[in-house]
């Protein structure tokens, strides 16, 4: 059992502290004095951004495909065609610096659309305020991945005008990313505490199945694994996979099957579900199942993902890996940089 100094030891710069106060993070960011946008007539919303930044906008896209808005999430340099009079364009950076980000703000301001950049300041903070472009200062905490809450909450307030969500729902997903805060923080470092308890049961290479609607969930469990803990990690969703992936399990491997589930999953997807942990079963493959919450869809995701980014800390930890550093991505940005 990992124990709070072995938490202080093996994380120097204590990202676990930030993860302990998720709910206040998230609480005191939504309650923010941020204005919100006014525009009309939007049908096409991109969200651009990399890394941590490129979580939020898979968890906007998976809020907003319950809607009729066309959603583009642009993980890259170049902004899609389809950009016109009637897109909004939100460009996210947490350091402010990201490349492929300050490319498509310079891109978006010479094309015929709406747009506004976030950021914790940086280059885009002094781009946007010498060009008056509509922008939002989000607070950083510790890293940009570990700073998601505070950027989605505040954001659901910029966004309020498009996002289908009541307030209500919004201070329902907070009350229970507390509920759970209270039962995986570093507080309870103990066998009922489920983040760490799935960090102690993953082996090999893990692989994160996950249905329609919980992508933004996996992706960033994959991620956050990768960043924090160091380890390579996938993702499939679990019906795509039936028709391909599945066929790589006839041959043994060190891949560690973990499943994403919802708790009100489409029927089809339910009896997928249902053959795959079947097939599992019968061929002697170990797998995990990992359950969200019932609820509207951001609480789904916030608690899916707080609950996994926390596993991966844990995961760091237990590995004797400091979260925090990120040297790979660091050497890639000084060479381009040249």
């Amino acid at each position: 059992m990992i124990t709070k100094l072995d938490l202080k030891k093996v994380d120097k710069k204590e990202m676990y502290a930030v993860y302990d106060k998720w709910s206040k993070i998230g609480k005191k960011a939504y309650e923010e004095n941020l204005q919100s946008l006014k525009y009309q007539n939007i049908d096409h919303i991109v969200f651009a951004g990399m890394g941590g930044s490129g979580s939020i906008g898979d968890i906007f896209s998976g809020i907003l495909s319950q809607t009729k808005m066309h959603i583009t999430v642009v993980k890259g340099y170049t902004l899609p065609k389809t950009v016109d009079g009637n897109s909004l364009v939100v460009i996210t950076s947490v350091s402010g610096n990201t490349s492929e980000a300050l490319s498509i703000l310079e891109e978006a301001r010479n094309v015929n659309c709406e747009l506004i950049a976030v950021s914790s300041g940086g280059k885009i903070e002094k781009i946007c305020k010498e060009n008056k472009i509509e922008y939002r200062k989000i607070k950083e905490y510790n890293s940009p991945r570990a700073s998601l809450v505070s950027f989605i909450y505040s954001m659901l307030k910029i966004l309020e005008f498009i996002i289908p969500i009541k307030k209500e729902e919004i201070i329902e997903s907070l009350e229970k990313i507390k509920k759970l805060e209270d039962q995986i923080s570093s507080n309870n470092l103990t066998d009922s505490n489920q983040s760490l308890k799935l960090a102690k049961e993953i082996s090999g290479i893990p692989l994160i199945y996950y249905p329609w609607g919980l992508q933004a969930a996996a992706i960033r469990f994959k991620n956050s694994l990768q960043e924090n803990a160091k380890m390579h990690a996938m993702v499939e969703d679990v019906v795509e996979s039936s028709h391909n992936g599945i066929v790589a399990w006839e041959k043994e491997s060190n891949v560690f099957p973990i499943l994403l589930q919802g708790g009100d999953d489409n029927i089809k997807t339910k009896e997928r579900w249902k053959v795959l942990k079947y097939y599992f079963e019968i061929n002697k493959i170990e797998y995990k199942e990992v359950l969200s919450v019932k609820g509207n869809i951001l609480s789904k995701l916030m608690y899916l993902i707080y609950l996994l980014d926390y596993t991966s800390i844990y995961k760091a930890v237990i590995s004797e890996t400091d979260p925090t550093p990120v040297k790979s991505i660091d050497f890639i940005k000084s060479r381009l940089e040249k």
